[in-house]
């Protein structure tokens, strides 16, 4: 009895010694150089986008605890401005690292109109009949104005920063041979 126990014990304990030894031996490289790099070497730009996000979203959620505290319109526009305030972060930190500056700030100057579009409505809600319509229109209109300034400031900075490198090329003289007058 006791060497039934014996070896099953001692099996059991070779099963057990041979699951962890799989689980802590490491592959073999097969050559392959572009392994994902440990989080410790992880590119610095893309921890600080995941601390600001992270950072965006517990300031949203916080807003949302003290919206929880509300009732009716009052909780929907709290609602509304904590959702538009986070929309708005997202986007500025998307135009920090953009590419294109002048895109990213237009879509920035959209988000706000937007979200002051949102809150707005939630405003208007609170009124009746004719005065709600005119509040629902008016809410509209700023709303289109913000986006129409916002598309005319982003095409007067690509008109201007156009001019500046066609001045920044004449300047240095890079501008193209002329061609001959043909006869």
């Amino acid at each position: 009895m006791t060497l039934k126990l014996s070896g099953i014990a001692l099996a059991c304990a070779f099963a057990f010694a041979t699951a962890a030894q799989a689980q802590s031996t490491t592959p073999p490289q097969t050559g392959k150089t572009d392994a994902k790099p440990s989080t410790a070497q992880a590119d610095p730009a893309r921890e600080a986008r995941k601390a600001e996000d992270q950072r965006i979203e517990a300031e949203y959620k916080a807003a949302r605890e003290k919206c929880n505290s509300m009732k009716d319109n009052a909780k929907d526009i709290c609602t509304a401005e904590a959702k538009g305030k986070q929309n708005v972060a997202k986007a500025e930190l998307d135009a920090k690292q953009a590419k294109d500056p002048a895109k990213a700030q237009r879509k920035v100057e959209e988000t706000k109109a937007e979200a002051a579009y949102e809150v707005a409505k939630q405003k208007c809600d609170d009124q009746k009949g004719e005065a709600k319509d005119a509040c629902m229109k008016q809410a509209r209109v700023d709303r289109d104005r913000m986006k129409g300034k916002a598309e005319k400031t982003a095409d007067a900075n690509k008109a201007e920063k156009t001019a500046a490198s066609k001045r920044e090329s004449a300047a240095s003289g890079s501008t193209a041979p002329a061609k001959p007058k043909q006869q």
